[in-house]
């Protein structure tokens, strides 16, 4: 064994001191790399932005396109000497409400993921490019105002126009009659309300109607159907039965084609359908014609109100204010509350005995 022992070590120190190749498999296609039997890494591209190796970098790269662009229009309104601008002509611009993309929205436009706080950041230098792009269309500078408004389009908002309109009543217009034509509301009954205000004529002597009417008969067409159609859509039932060829001269309120009074018996109902008119002091002088839908009789009444009122202010604008702090322009929000499960009523409950 001992004999055995020396030649075992001189094996064993021989094959420790085989080394193996450590050098990196090299792909055909890296071939030309090798200088001299020297293996070379390809050269790596160089990153677009320096913000490549941060996390978000289309997020820093509008942050600081953002920021150049603030720099440049700040140099060009000093350029203008319009900046610094005194506090008092700062209050005094008109102002310009943007609409920016939500948190969400952004994200998806800078491909990267905002927090609160860089969404915040964002928006603190889109409206102070905004400030600047309103003090250059003010004095102005349309060039500058259109540079500007080119970068700030691309974080508002495709909708601004409607999310702008939103809370702001569209006017009543008027058709060729000089009627106005309403939606008022109240719990689940629309009316659909139109008024035309009723034309005074001064009383003539005989002999001189008698002449206006030869004149007309011989100078005036015939009246055409929609003028015809007018007269008989405000006519007063009782009257035109016993004479039917003479228009009304009061005021007189039709709902579905039936009287005020026939329509609503209860007197309660009718006061608050002519509210406005007293409130406004135009009680007769305006013939409404109204279509009501749905709910029931209070409801309905406060519908045609609602109207009444809206179509009232459209005619007279100084009654407007008159009616608005009356709250007769604006929906009664109130409804009814639903019943709940196990509940009578909304809140009623059941009688409970215990014995």
């Amino acid at each position: 064994m001992n004999v055995l022992r020396p030649s075992l070590r001189a094996c064993l120190k021989h094959s420790y001191s085989r080394s193996y190749s450590t050098r990196p498999f090299v792909p055909p296609a890296a071939l030309r790399n090798i200088d001299r039997g020297r293996w070379e890494e390809p050269p790596k591209p160089r990153p677009e932005s320096p913000t490549f190796y941060t996390a978000r970098s289309h997020y820093y790269d509008q942050l600081n396109s953002l920021e150049t662009a603030i720099k440049h229009a700040r140099s060009a309104l000093t350029t203008y000497q319009l900046l610094p601008l005194p506090e008092f002509a700062r209050k005094s611009l008109p102002p310009l409400v943007p609409v920016w993309m939500d948190k969400l929205e952004l994200s998806d436009t800078l491909s990267s993921k905002l927090t609160t706080s860089r969404y915040r950041r964002v928006i603190q230098l889109l409206n102070e490019l905004n400030e600047y792009r309103l003090i250059a269309r003010t004095a102005g500078c349309d060039d500058l105002s259109d540079g500007i408004q080119s970068v700030v389009q691309l974080f508002e908002k495709t909708n601004q126009e409607a999310i702008r309109a939103r809370g702001k009543r569209k006017p009543v217009e008027f058709d060729e009659y000089g009627r106005t034509y309403t939606v008022g509301k109240r719990k689940t009954s629309a009316a659909r309300v139109w008024m035309i205000p009723i034309q005074q004529q001064e009383p003539a002597s005989s002999e001189a109607s008698a002449a206006s009417e030869e004149s007309n008969a011989t100078t005036q067409p015939p009246v055409e159907p929609s003028s015809y159609h007018l007269e008989q859509l405000f006519r007063d039932p009782s009257s035109s039965a016993s004479n039917p060829s003479s228009p009304i001269t009061v005021a007189t309120v039709l709902v579905n084609n039936v009287p005020l009074s026939t329509y609503f018996p209860v007197p309660a109902d009718r006061e608050r359908v002519i509210r406005p008119l007293k409130l406004a002091g135009l009680l007769g002088a305006y013939n409404v014609f109204t279509i009501v839908r749905g709910g029931g009789t209070s409801g309905q009444a406060g519908a045609i109100a609602h109207g009444i009122a809206k179509g009232l202010a459209a005619h007279d604008p100084s009654v407007e204010t008159i009616l608005r702090k009356s709250k007769l322009t604006r929906r009664d929000p109130r409804m009814v509350e639903r019943k709940k499960t196990g509940l009578a009523k909304s809140r009623k409950r059941y009688t409970w005995v215990k014995r």
